[in-house]
């Protein structure tokens, strides 16, 4: 059949309107499938160090009180540097008890390696038998460090430095991927008695046994790094006088080990303000001041609770299996203030200077739909389990003790109860759960 020339025309305006209607629909397509930022995720290169920390004299040392007796087990530095050529970022563990401000090292990190200061996360075990680092924020109530913690800290942001530029050094084309899985190691600490609140232990009490990992290995699949984040107390071997990297260090040297020493092994706290070890040692048996437990046995559970920790690290990296090379980074920080409260002072040691207000630093660490949250406090279970539910996205990781230590964060409601976070606490209620909460969230949204 012959079309006439307004058929012909007709039928032409019929295929051109479908072809842009086709081409929409691809472009919706493509749209979906680009990722929430807006733009072209890039290849990520990854590198790790760890460097020996352990100090030669331990004089004075022991942030609990006092001087270490001798070192049971070595403490380290450990870091990974990511890239994509377009942003660089920095995670660093410290097996310390708790180091202060980090503006001060960052802001050479920045000068002598080029990553940003708001683009690098230095955080603490929070391992009770090793020393702190850095100087005690104005209105933070944390424990207090003489002459030989200065020398040791100026010593200790050397050794970042060459942990970092080793890590620097061997960046290469790499992969990451997520997984999270379960152990009960941790238990909350805070017990009611006939005698009122006490720390002793409370299996109803809030709890995240959550165990995160995320695993960074080279294209062919050697291991470089493993970040793993779980909420307890470094305390097991708390009393024996001995420097050691405690729970938290047992954990990073069993994954070091079963990776066969390949992989660099990053322990960060979860929100542990409010969770012990379930064993720990006991110090003088109670009634009988004369005779002590054998502190072996100490070091006995430490080992093991820090294997039940990293077999399940180990377990959960093994298992994952969506590995991606393209990665998107974005990195932020925020720091907000709260009102002063008068803090008890648990320890002799501890100082809080009398200042109107204490500052909060927010980290954030963004790799594609993963946020690695950082909050500059002991952080309770509660405002854990907020964030993640506000958050708008399921892979919410909070790493405390992250680029300082205030003291304890308890949410609002605790506040009601005079429980030992509550009572360590630096910040007035009504402040810090919503600033911390509200902070992470925008600011992950702001990045997405």
């Amino acid at each position: 059949m012959e079309l006439n020339t307004g058929m012909r025309g007709l039928l032409v305006r019929v295929c051109r309107f479908n072809a842009a209607v086709l081409t929409a629909a691809a472009a919706g397509v493509m749209a979906l499938s680009t990722p929430l930022w807006g733009a072209e995720a890039l290849g990520l290169r990854a590198g790790a160090a760890k460097v020996d920390i352990t100090p030669a004299n331990l004089t004075n040392l022991n942030a609990m009180g006092g001087s270490f007796q001798d070192v049971h087990d070595p403490i380290f530095a450990r870091a990974v540097i990511l890239d994509n050529g377009v942003t660089s970022v920095a995670i660093v563990s410290l097996d310390l008890i708790e180091i202060g401000d980090t503006l001060q090292v960052r802001q050479r990190i920045q000068h002598e390696l080029a990553i940003p200061v708001d683009h690098i996360v230095i955080t603490a075990t929070h391992d009770h038998n090793a020393p702190r680092a850095g100087s005690v924020t104005p209105g933070a109530l944390a424990h207090s460090g003489g002459p030989e913690s200065v020398a040791f800290s100026s010593k200790l942001y050397d050794k970042i430095l060459e942990a970092l530029t080793r890590a620097k050094a061997s960046l290469q084309p790499a992969r990451f991927g997520v997984g999270m899985g379960r152990v009960d190691v941790n238990v909350n600490r805070d017990e009611f008695t006939p005698q009122g609140w006490k720390l002793g232990y409370n299996d109803n009490g809030p709890s995240d046994k959550t165990v995160w990992v995320v695993k960074f290995e080279a294209l062919a699949g050697e291991p470089i790094a493993v970040l793993m984040n779980y909420g307890v107390h470094s305390t097991v071997v708390l009393g024996t006088g001995r420097l050691s990297g405690d729970l938290a260090g047992a954990a990073e040297r069993y994954v070091e080990q079963r990776f066969s020493g390949k992989a660099v092994a990053l322990w960060s706290m979860g929100p542990a303000g409010d969770q012990i070890p379930r064993v720990s040692y006991g110090g003088p048996i109670p009634g009988d001041g004369q005779r002590k437990e054998d502190s072996s046995v100490a070091f006995d559970a430490m080992s093991a609770q820090g294997m039940m920790v990293g077999s399940e690290v180990v377990r959960v990296a093994n298992l994952i299996q969506q590995m991606t090379s393209s990665t998107h980074i974005e990195a932020a920080e925020r720091v907000f203030s709260c009102p002063l409260k008068q803090g008890v002072n648990q320890m002799a040691d501890m100082k809080q200077a009398q200042v109107s207000s204490v500052p909060i630093h927010l980290s954030l660490i963004m790799l594609n739909q993963v946020a690695l949250t950082g909050v500059s406090g002991e952080v309770v279970t509660n405002i854990y389990w907020r964030l993640k539910k506000t958050s708008p996205l399921v892979d919410t990781i909070m790493l405390t003790i992250a680029n300082d230590r205030i003291g304890y964060i308890a949410d609002d409601a605790a506040y009601d109860t005079p429980l030992f976070e509550v009572n360590g606490s630096p910040a007035a209620r009504g402040c810090a759960e919503n600033g911390i909460v509200d902070g992470l969230v925008g600011m992950i949204k702001q990045h997405l």
